[in-house]
Formats: C-alpha cells, structure tokens, sequence
C-alpha cells in the first residue's frame, strides 16, 4: 500500500533558524532572522545572483535615461498578493518610500529623488537630480533594510514601527494564527504566485517551492537541536554550533557544509551617543586592547580554517579588500597603552552596559569575551544578558544607558554585505540617520560617497582604502574577526545551496 504519511511529510520542511522569530518587519529591523523569514512572504523588483549581480525579479522590463538618472519600470502582469489583490504602481511606491528611510542606498536615493513618477497601474518612474548608477543593485540586494514590495496600506506604516499585517507576493503566505514567538512560525505555499522562467539563483530566478509548508521550530538549546535533526524530527539546521558538527558528521544520515563562502564579520558594536564612547579615545583604547584570535576561537573553535584576524571592515579575497587604516587592530595587544588612553579621556570607572544575546551562540561567544576584555583595561562592566529579539529591540534606543540604553552589544555582518560600502549598512557614519550605535563622522561619510561617484574599479579601491581608514580612526565599530560558519540538514533533503541566507525554492525531500 502507497505510505500516504511519507508523502504527507515530503511536502512539509522543518526548518532550525538561527534565531527566535521576534517579528517580520525586513526595514524597520535588521536582525538576519528576521530578513531571512521576510524572502519567503515578499518579493523584491530585483534580486542578486550569486556573483552579487541584481537580475529583474518582478520587474518585466525597465530603462535609464538621463545619465541614470530617470529610472523606469515595468512590473510583470498577474502579480498578486497574497489577499488576491493586484501589485500595483502605488504599491511599489509606497514601499520604496517606506524602505528610503532606512536604507543607507535608499537615503542615497531619496536625496536626490526629484519625482517618483506612476503613469500606468504597472510602471513606475523615478527622476532624480543626479546620476544614481547603482540603482539596480539598491533594489535587489540581500541585506536588510531590503527593497520589500507591499500592499500600500501596509507600507504606509511608519518606517520606524514595525508592521503587523504581513501580506505580501512572495511565494510563501506567513500563517499569523500559527505564530508563536518562541516556539514556531508557519509559512504556507502561495498557489498564484508565479516564479520567473529563469532557472533560481538566490534572490534572482524563478522561486519554485516544493513545499506546501515550510515550520520554522525554535528549539530550547543546541543539544536538543543536534538530536532533532539526527533523529529525522527537523530536516534542516541553518548554524549548528562547532562544538556539535563533529558529532554531526559521524551521522550518516546528514549532510555538514559551510553556510556561505564569503562569510561573516563579527561585531563589537559601539554606541557614539553617551559617554564613555562618545570620546574617539576610549573607543580606540578597546580597539588596540582587543584581540580578534580570543573572539574567533569562542565563535568558531580551534580550527584555524575557519577564522582569520581581520585588519579591516571588508570581506577578504573580495575585489575591493584592504587593510590600509587597519593597524589598530594588528600586532601584539597594548593593554598599558589602553589603560593610559582610557585615563587620558577621563574614564574613571563608569559602567558600561553590555547587551549580550545569550540565546545565539555567535553573540554569546563575543559578549563573554567583551566582559572579560573590558575588565582587563579596567571597565566597570554591566553584562545583562538578554535573548536576540530583546537586544533588537534594545538596540534602537537611544535613552541613556542606565536609563535603558545600552553602551555595547554584539552582531555579525554577513561577507556579502561587506563587499563594499553601498550594502554595508553598518558602516554608515551619518550620526542620527546611521545604524545602531549612530556613529558620525564626516571623513568616513566623504569617502563613501566618493566610491559611489567612482568611475572603474580602480577609483572604486581607492575610495574603499579610504573608507577603511576613515572608519578605522573614527572606530565606528570593532571587526572582531572573520569566520565561517557550517549548515547541517538531513541527506533526504536535496537543493541546499551555499548562500548568505538559507535558499528555501527548489529545496526538495525525497
């Protein structure tokens, strides 16, 4: 007899994210589970192949004029959303003007937007007062705030506020009435979405789903998460910790490989806005203290293949790599150096607030390491440790630290968003508008909009270098490493591709 549970389960996919699900709001938050979860309910104009080249996504067809600076696009016909609403021109538009707020390209954008033209239901025009020639990539890249296309009701919602209806035209309709923080969110296939012809590579292509449901399961502990997985309850585990994947390999039933090849920069993520950080000493005198193997090891372990130091804010072996600027972060650590420089700007044993994210291995390593540096240079630490949603949401206040602000915590920036500055959100120096930590900076900001302004790549290498040591002086935050990192999932699983977020289209269980 045919063994309908086995086909039942085939078209069902649990899936381990890296973090709890605190909310699904792709522009007012940045947090990578977040973005991750987004992709699948909302489609993007454009999206990025693996080489990082934005290839048309709900866009039919388009064209610049003006020096690039008229951009026109067509939407494909039957675009719908998951309400059964038609994708409209004042949909795309409001969209676009909720994600310019927050993105670093978008405030780029909206600078120079002159008009933001709608001459049918399905073009939209946008003149700008200068050249913009990197517009395609703006609209198609990975990292958030991401270019998401909503209803327009939806995207009316204040750029700062996170949205609560998540409807979108993705090929994936969010289950809200599934949805429990903490424990499981439920995506659920949408049967009039319409993936493109071309063959799915990333954001680009089509986004064939071989799913009718994909359960995201949010797990206790990484122990619990090891045996999930080993015992055919999940299928797929976006970051097992190091310590575990040995156990994993062993397991002829699973597959282990690196997540992504361009990987990660951690972060020592600092706040410019209160003292003892708003002084550019007390900032550097952590950067020549602070020793990158200590991070990396607590990330990744002991093997070496997996980590590098990282004198700069780029992703190494990419075009535009340098490390001009980056000596700080080299050579031998100068804890008396620190201690003097600390003393020198006055610090006198003021605590310091250290938001640290104990339920992400990846935080919880760097957190620990933090307090223990900290104290080596003579900081009164505070560690509160507190689970990834609330540091998200911790982060964005701009209150004091004792009046529940924060002074440090800790993330990660994925290599493909640190290929150069125009996705490189935390990179941004233009104070108020920046990203968490609001650092300010007039020499970093003058370099990166001379990369932008560059004619060919060499002008471009050139810029980056300067970039690099503008930010390297103005400490806008601390690279604690570059590290790799491994996904696990069950060998029934086929389609799992290598890429900065998990890839769910074409993805099948046999």
């Amino acid at each position: 007899m045919p063994r309908l549970a086995n086909a039942q389960n085939a078209r069902v996919l649990r899936f381990v994210p890296q973090a709890n699900l605190s909310s699904l709001d792709a522009i007012a938050g940045t947090q990578y589970v977040v973005r991750n979860a987004s992709l699948l309910i909302w489609d993007t104009l454009f999206g990025v192949d693996s080489n990082l080249v934005p290839k048309p996504q709900m866009v039919e067809a388009w064209e610049t004029a003006d020096d690039n600076k008229t951009w026109t696009f067509k939407l494909r016909e039957g675009l719908r959303f998951h309400d059964g609403e038609p994708v409209l021109s004042r949909d795309v538009a409001a969209s676009l003007n909720r994600w310019m707020v927050r993105d670093t390209m978008g405030q780029r954008i909206k600078a120079s937007l002159a008009a933001m033209e709608m001459p049918d239901d399905r073009t939209i025009r946008l003149r700008l007062n200068k050249p913009f020639p990197k517009m395609l990539f703006a609209l198609g890249k990975n990292n958030a705030p991401v270019a998401e296309i909503m209803p327009e009701r939806i995207a009316k919602t204040d750029p700062f506020q996170l949205i609560t209806e998540y409807v979108g035209s993705g090929p994936m309709v969010f289950k809200k009435d599934e949805w429990v923080p903490g424990s499981k969110a439920v995506f659920e296939r949408f049967a009039a979405y319409q993936p493109r012809a071309e063959a799915a590579e990333w954001l680009s292509g089509g986004k064939r789903m071989m799913f009718d449901r994909i359960e995201w399961l949010i797990l206790p502990d990484d122990a619990t998460k090891a045996a999930a997985l080993q015992n055919g309850e999940v299928d797929w585990w976006e970051n097992p910790i190091p310590d575990l994947v040995p156990l994993l390999k062993r397991n002829r039933n699973i597959n282990v490989d690196i997540s992504d090849p361009l990987g990660n920069i951690g972060s020592f993520r600092i706040n410019h806005l209160h003292p003892p950080f708003n002084d550019p000493r007390v900032r550097r005198a952590v950067m020549m203290a602070l020793s990158q193997e200590d991070y990396m090891r607590a990330i990744v372990g002991d093997d070496e293949a997996l980590w590098k130091p990282l004198p700069s804010y780029f992703t190494p072996g990419t075009a535009g790599y340098t490390e001009v600027g980056g000596e700080l972060l080299s050579g031998p650590r100068r804890y008396d150096e620190a201690k003097k420089l600390l003393a020198e700007a006055g610090y006198k044993g003021e605590t310091v607030v250290l938001c640290v994210a104990t339920d992400v291995q990846i935080t919880k390593a760097q957190g620990d390491v933090t307090a223990d540096l900290l104290g080596k240079i003579g900081m009164k630490v505070d560690y509160q440790a507190l689970d990834w949603g609330t540091v998200g949401a911790r982060r964005a206040k701009k209150d004091p630290p004792g009046q529940g602000g924060w002074n440090i915590f800790h993330t990660w920036h994925a290599g493909a968003d640190c290929i150069n500055p125009a996705p490189y959100t935390a990179l941004d120096a233009g104070g108020d508008k920046a990203w968490f930590g609001w650092p300010k900076s007039d020499a970093v900001q003058a370099a990166i909009a001379t990369w932008y302004d560059a004619a060919d790549e060499a002008a471009e290498k050139t810029a980056m270098a300067a970039v690099n040591k503008a930010s390297m002086e103005n400490v806008t935050y601390i690279p604690t490493g570059f590290f790799l990192m491994y996904q696990a999932w069950r060998k029934n699983i086929s389609g799992v591709v290598k890429a900065p977020f998990p890839v769910f289209w074409g993805v099948q269980k046999t």
